[in-house]
């Protein structure tokens, strides 16, 4: 069963997509997501060991760490398992689980604090204010840490009650600056990886001109000419190589260990490949030093293995990091656009305050050129809003008192004041942030094979090292040669390849999407649309712009226009049809008085019936009219003008009163324009487009003549398209269902991808798989195309990480040598080996560059005047 997530602040609670709510007799399970970074991976053998070992952990109901993400997401029973149970699992295997604080708790950096007397003075008068649960404030470090019940205090009291100490405090590294937070340290450890690369280097260029110079005509002095100062030419190379194996000692620091605890990981292939050539090389200077046979054993030497080696593999490690920071740009780029600060409007003035303090309830100032920092609702002022970045319509949009705002976007020409509606994580903005983080950290399925290979990988290798070197010694071979082919298949092998390639281009794909107005809510769905061959469109909203239209009116004699119209719509204002909402909007329009219903019903998909002023009224399709109809069921229809009505693409509603015909109302919905272009793009992508409505036939043949579409099933009830779906899928379909997320919920979770339409989140999304932000056509095929892009890209990577390996162990075992071949050098098997995740990462970014199909533009009809 597949399940949906519930956001409750930095956990989640999860709860079985199709069961809301459980069966009598069974009892409800409870399940918690917790998110967090994980520090200390270096390959996927590390990813994998983590989720092997937590998986069967008690209580842990799922794992997935991402490797490039580097973070983890557990879900797991709270009554069995507890936060610091998880952390401290994680930390036995080596690495560390940085737990996200409370979201009670307030962390806070406060300057002017000069003595323990400060320190106790801001402690005892905040553990005074109601509401406040805990203290601590640090004087060495200048930070506080306040537990709060948010319904009592709020995060701006507190820091306002430390302000009216004399002191200053700011949030610290909460919620929305987090991400810059991780960036920082990302590229601080960025910097220092450069650093320690540029210095590694500085000794390899001379070692390698020491030792290997003399093979490429490259004279050296008489005081390292190893034929005759061979103790000069080792001891330079060890003295040149030892700075090296220092700046690269966390592959000894982190191998080991790891090797010690029995789940090695690729700094352990780097350490023992390298601490063999090291330790070997180190015996023979001894024995250099000792005067045996020193003139052969300085040819002997291994240190420029070592040391080219620890500096490759370093670089690779920095340009894989490099390239790694730019798969989270996209997200980057969206939290830009909400401001650090908000302008507050107080009885005593304006004033600038932090974001992070802007409260629900707030009246904020946005001047002309900023961007809103909150969804609110604006209380006064006129302007134009871009609301680009998530409708996708560079038109700007009119604001005026009343009207609602989205944060992020961009104020234009006039200032408003904002009542904050929505703030903090709560925001539009915020919610498709935490949905794309969240979906970055989501596993695809085509990840399993990579992920199971990866925790077998290390061993394997190991063994393979240690088989093919004894091999070649108990085949006659040289102890340097079997010492160089057991190098070379440690230092060849490369998991990290393999741990990258979905979970990078999964990132970066996604975050593009996010760019396109495209909300891809997990890998799962991802590669399940690549899959998809039928694509089913909802009429009503999707392929229509969903606000129809009275169109026609076509009263029965006796009945004059604004009757019909009247009675029809008094009866339907309980409805919450798009038809019976387009009925009530015409008679108000021309300014028709609507009396009280009475006795109202609804029947969905059907039509409804109410008393009004005393008289029986019907309104609906003709079916359910007809039923209400005494004697001949045709005396008063006009039958031609429901003909008219429905060949245009139009529905032709159906009134009776007192049990008699009282006339039809034309009611249209327009196609909305680019309609025909998508159906045709979908159509040359090779799929298959379908139509549902409930809509009378002549109706949805119509609307689907003029979108392109084939195959159309009419006068379907929302609860039956779940079951249309199904047909298609026993067909052998891969089907993908495109909806309005409410209506459509149940077909939409039935669909092997669900495709919710709308704009930002302000629409029921639960049910859909992808998100179409920007409520246009074109996201569905964006969302397709991109599916496929990043499948591509994902097959490429594993190709060339498994590829990579399967052809280089063979080649560094020496299997070419056996039938006359050359043998892998270990510094050229190091390169390959560092530049492999280089190049996974580097293919990944192309996703970025990814732009949705071109789609010529086509104008759909526009609806009929009114009659």
């Amino acid at each position: 069963m597949s399940e949906k997530s519930v956001s409750l602040g930095l956990a989640t609670a999860v709860f079985p997509a199709h069961t809301p709510y459980p069966m009598e007799g069974q009892a409800e399970k409870k399940t918690i997501r917790l998110e967090a970074p994980v520090k200390g991976m270096h390959c996927a053998a590390c990813q994998a060991r983590i989720e092997r070992v937590l998986a069967k952990t008690p209580g842990v109901r799922e794992v997935a760490v991402n490797l490039a993400a580097e973070t983890m997401a557990v879900e797991y029973d709270p009554d069995a398992l507890s936060p610091q149970a998880i952390a401290k699992a994680v930390a036995d295997l080596g690495f560390s689980l940085e737990q996200p604080p409370d979201e009670n708790e307030l962390l806070l950096d406060i300057g002017g604090m000069h003595c323990a007397a400060c320190q106790a003075r801001i402690e005892r008068v905040l553990a005074k204010t109601p509401g406040v649960r805990e203290v601590q404030v640090n004087l060495a470090n200048n930070t506080g840490r306040v537990v709060h019940d948010p319904a009592l205090v709020s995060p701006r009291a507190v820091k306002e009650a430390i302000a009216g100490l004399g002191f200053t405090a700011h949030t610290r590294t909460s919620g929305r600056d987090a991400q810059e937070a991780k960036r920082r340290e990302a590229l601080a450890r960025l910097l220092a990886m450069r650093r320690e690369v540029g210095l590694a280097f500085v000794f390899v260029v001379p070692l390698f001109i020491i030792s290997m110079g003399h093979m490429f005509g490259l004279p050296l002095p008489a005081a390292l000419d190893p034929m005759t100062a061979p103790l000069a030419f080792a001891s330079a190379q060890c003295l040149l190589t030892l700075p090296i194996v220092w700046i690269g000692r966390r592959f000894y620091f982190q191998g080991f260990p790891a090797l010690l605890r029995r789940a090695p990981n690729m700094d352990s292939l780097v350490a023992v490949g390298t601490g063999a050539a090291l330790v070997y090389s180190l015996w023979q200077l001894v024995e250099i030093a000792l005067g045996i046979d020193a003139v052969a054993r300085a040819h002997d030497l291994y240190f420029e293995t070592t040391g080219v080696l620890l500096a490759l593999i370093s670089l690779g490690k920095y340009l894989e990091a490099r390239a790694k920071l730019k798969t989270s740009s996209a997200i980057e780029k969206l939290m830009e656009m909400t401001p650090d600060t908000a302008v507050l409007v107080t009885d005593e003035g304006e004033r600038e305050v932090s974001i992070e303090d802007v409260e629900p309830g707030d009246r904020l100032l946005v001047r002309p050129g900023t961007r809103l920092p909150v969804d609110g609702v604006v209380v006064s002022g006129r302007s134009s809003v871009d609301e680009s970045m998530l409708t996708g319509e560079s038109m700007p949009v009119a604001k005026e008192p009343g009207a609602a705002v989205t944060g992020g976007t961009m104020n234009q020409s006039g200032a408003l004041t904002i009542e904050a509606a929505r703030v903090g994580a709560d925001t539009t903005l915020a919610r498709i942030v935490e949905m794309v983080r969240r979906a970055q950290g989501s596993k695809a399925p085509i990840a399993g094979l990579a992920d199971r290979v990866s925790y077998y990988f290390v061993p394997i290798v190991m063994a393979l090292a240690l088989a093919s070197g004894l091999a070649w010694l108990a085949a006659g071979a040289e102890f340097t040669f079997a010492l160089r082919i057991f190098i070379a298949v440690l230092v060849i092998a490369c998991p990290c390849a393999m741990g990258l390639a979905v979970p990078t281009s999964l990132m970066v794909g996604m975050g593009r999407g996010a760019q396109a107005g495209v909300l891809i809510k997990s890998g799962e769905a991802l590669q399940a649309a690549e899959g998809v061959r039928a694509v089913v469109f909802d009429k009503t909203g999707t392929l229509t712009r969903g606000r129809p239209e009275v169109s026609r009116l076509s009263p029965a004699r006796g009945i004059s226009d604004d009757e019909l119209l009247a009675l029809a719509a008094s009866a339907e204002v309980g409805s919450e049809h798009p038809l019976a909402a387009a009925v009530v909007r015409a008679a108000r329009d021309k300014g028709l008085a609507l009396a009280q219903a009475e006795d109202f019903l609804s029947l969905p998909g059907r039509g409804v019936t109410a008393r009004v002023n005393g008289r029986e009224v019907a309104v609906g399709n003709d079916e359910f009219v007809r039923e209400r109809i005494s004697g001949d069921q045709d005396a008063g229809f006009d039958e031609a003008a429901a003909d008219e009505i429905a060949a245009t693409g139009g529905t032709p509603v159906h009134v009776a009163v007192d049990g008699q015909a009282a006339g039809i109302i034309g009611v249209s919905d327009v196609l909305k324009d680019e309609a025909p272009a998508v159906v045709r793009e979908l159509s040359r992508m090779g799929l298959s487009v379908v139509m549902l409505t409930g809509d009378a036939t002549a109706t949805a043949q119509a609307v689907a003549r003029q979108a392109g579409i084939s195959r159309v099933t009419a006068r379907v009830l929302p609860e039956r398209k779940a079951q249309e779906v199904q047909t298609l899928q026993a067909e052998g379909l891969s089907v993908a269902m495109i909806g309005d997320g409410v209506n459509d919920a149940p077909a939409l979770a039935q669909a092997d991808v669900g495709l919710a339409m709308g704009t930002g989140l302000d629409v029921a999304v639960e049910a859909g798989d992808i998100v179409l932000m920007r409520g246009e056509l074109h996201g569905v095929v964006t969302a397709l195309a991109l599916s496929r892009a990043v499948m591509r890209n994902i097959r490429q990577n594993l190709f060339w990480a498994f590829g990579y390996n399967v052809l280089g162990i063979p080649v560094a075992m020496g299997v070419l040598h056996v039938f006359g071949g050359p043998t892998l050098n270990p510094m050229i098997a190091g390169t390959a080996m560092a530049l492999s995740s280089v190049s996974v990462v580097s293919n990944a970014l192309r996703l970025r560059l990814f732009k949705p199909p071109a789609m010529e533009a086509a104008s759909a009809p526009t609806a009929p005047e009114a009659a």
